[in-house]
């Protein structure tokens, strides 16, 4: 019984220790990003590896989502009130609020995460991380801000691209799978649907992309030796930031209700 207790406590610290620990690495990252002096090339650089090489696969993945979405909520609609008029509007409801932003987060999640965790996590191992401290380089400064700064911009683009092409690939499915002409959809997703449904959107893709840096810098650092230990440091980001992005949605979600 006592060893019990004693693994729960043990669990409890390690986890107070986790949490302090990323909470000062967030906090040390927000006061570099607004100071001098910026690293406006790494900037871009990870811009291009956010958004330009992630954006084919993002798009390819929610156009599917969106186009099986509308054509099974033709099906069971038909089924229960044998009319399926609503559906470009339900549709265009889901896209928004929730299929684009959070699908589009995942899959950055699975690439860009996945290979920020390794990088960092490969540089501490080899000491590189410890070489720049040697140098006067910061490894926050030079590492964790650049990615931050593209993948908060990167989120809030590839948030939007995602809803706007899903919205497009959703009334192509709808005029020629289902029958509505172009000018039905559009006016049945105006029903349900505003600009500020995209701006929260935005906001959540934004939230999200602020996430998955800072979680795969974390344990990036706190790789351990060996090839297993960069493995457990990838897999252990991308479950973390997985659980935080539904997480932050169901709250933005809850927040947002507010405001329809």
């Amino acid at each position: 019984m006592i060893s019990v207790i004693d693994s729960i406590g043990l669990s409890v610290i390690k986890t107070v220790i986790m949490v302090r620990d990323f909470v000062v690495l967030t906090l040390r990252t927000l006061v570099y990003t607004f100071t001098p002096p910026f690293r406006v090339s790494d900037i871009f650089k990870q811009l291009y590896f956010v958004i330009n090489e992630s954006a084919p696969i993002v798009i390819f993945c929610v156009c599917s989502a969106a186009a099986v979405t509308i054509i099974e909520s033709s099906f069971h609609m038909k089924i229960i009130i044998q009319n399926d008029a609503l559906v470009p509007g339900f549709a265009a409801l889901l896209i928004l609020r929730e299929l684009g932003a959070v699908v589009s987060a995942l899959l950055v999640t699975s690439r860009v995460g996945a290979g920020i965790a390794a990088e960092v996590g490969t540089m501490q191992i080899t000491e590189q991380i410890d070489a720049l401290k040697m140098l006067g380089i910061n490894p926050i400064r030079f590492l964790v801000v650049p990615r931050l700064i593209a993948s908060v911009i990167g989120g809030v683009v590839l948030s939007i691209l995602a809803n706007l092409v899903c919205l497009y690939v959703a009334m192509l499915v709808s005029q020629y799978k289902l029958g509505h002409s172009a000018g039905s959809f559009i006016v049945a997703m105006r029903a349900f649907v505003s600009m500020q449904d995209l701006y929260f959107a935005a906001i959540k893709g934004a939230c999200f992309g602020f996430v998955i840096p800072l979680v795969s810098c974390y344990f990036g650092f706190r790789c351990k030796a060996g090839a297993e230990g960069v493995g457990l440091a990838t897999t252990n980001s991308v479950v973390t930031i997985s659980i935080s992005i539904i997480t932050i949605d169901f709250i933005l979600s809850w927040i947002f209700s507010y405001f329809y």
